[in-house]
């Protein structure tokens, strides 16, 4: 059992057609038939969407995400029309609001890894491969790779795994052109990504993207290279062969798996609210990756 711990009631706001609830955003439709996506401070783990939300993370999310579009445009154009808040919008959903394209979504999570972790550290520890990819012998826990990978997985609904699935079998359910495509455009995108995180002192070990035509352009959608889509560290404390420190929910998955918090992550009740510390700690990561990524000031 598994999903949201108590699932909010959408805002209603004239002119817009509230069409899903996802684990951090709420998607709505306007007149035009564009998208309107608004973030919120919603936090997940473990396949739970917590009851307790950390101060400002959708604003980051968002400002990040266009703050990333930007350094991209040139290899990847993507689906945002405007940041304006539509009218008759609440105050706050200024800063964690886009507008953008409706575009023909394609239902891959389309994954880039530089570094061996996670999912893909199980993997190859049972078979030396990652998504049906021959890896070589002797990688650890936080190794980086020799060239990025794509390493595409399933999209799941809020309370269900995504599950990583072989790039043949992305090609039967999207076409071997669209396939390709995929690939091409996710290591492009997290090369260039690698590369300035890189001069910023900070590791991009994987990421996810998703991606949607617009008449047959494919375009880089939703939100791209933040910290609850991506797997950032410290260049100065990476040491292969152990867990990284990183720029993420690390704190909030720590302490529901610690006895303080008192949650059996096996069982099918629901995670308790998280300590105040472990909220400011959470919201302290999300600012500081934005500030170190883009160099400016959160404010």
């Amino acid at each position: 059992m598994s999903g949201f711990v108590e699932k909010p009631e959408p805002i209603q706001v004239p002119g817009l057609v509230h069409l899903h609830t996802g684990k951090v955003r709420e998607l709505y439709q306007n007149e035009a038939g564009d998208l309107v996506m608004v973030a919120s401070d919603r936090m997940s783990a473990y396949d739970w969407v917590l009851p307790t939300e950390i101060p400002d993370k959708g604003r980051v999310l968002t400002q990040l995400s266009l703050w990333w579009f930007d350094q991209l445009r040139d290899l990847a154009p993507n689906h945002v029309l405007s940041t304006e808040l539509p009218e008759g919008a609440p105050a706050d959903w200024a800063g964690r609001t886009l507008v953008c394209k409706s575009l023909r979504m394609v239902p891959v999570e389309c994954v880039a890894r530089g570094y061996l972790t996670g999912s893909g550290l199980v993997e190859y520890e049972e078979s030396r491969t990652v998504c049906g990819l021959a890896l070589p012998e002797g990688l650890v826990d936080g190794s980086e790779l020799p060239a990025p990978i794509f390493t595409p997985a399933t999209k799941a609904e809020v309370g269900e795994h995504d599950e990583n699935v072989s790039y043949e079998e992305v090609a039967r359910q999207v076409g071997a052109e669209t396939a390709a495509q995929l690939r091409q455009a996710t290591l492009a995108v997290y090369s260039r990504a690698r590369d300035i995180a890189r001069d910023r002192g900070i590791i991009l070990a994987d990421t996810k993207f998703e991606f949607g035509f617009d008449g047959d352009t494919l375009v880089l959608a939703d939100e791209v290279l933040t910290p609850d889509s991506s797997r950032f560290w410290p260049a100065d404390q990476w040491q292969p062969g152990r867990a990284q420190p990183s720029y993420d929910k690390q704190f909030v998955r720590d302490w529901l798996t610690s006895a303080e918090s008192g949650w059996d992550r096996k069982s099918e009740q629901p995670p308790p609210p998280l300590p105040q510390q472990v909220v400011d700690a959470t919201r302290r990561k999300y600012v500081e990756a934005y500030e170190r990524l883009t160099g400016m000031s959160w404010s």
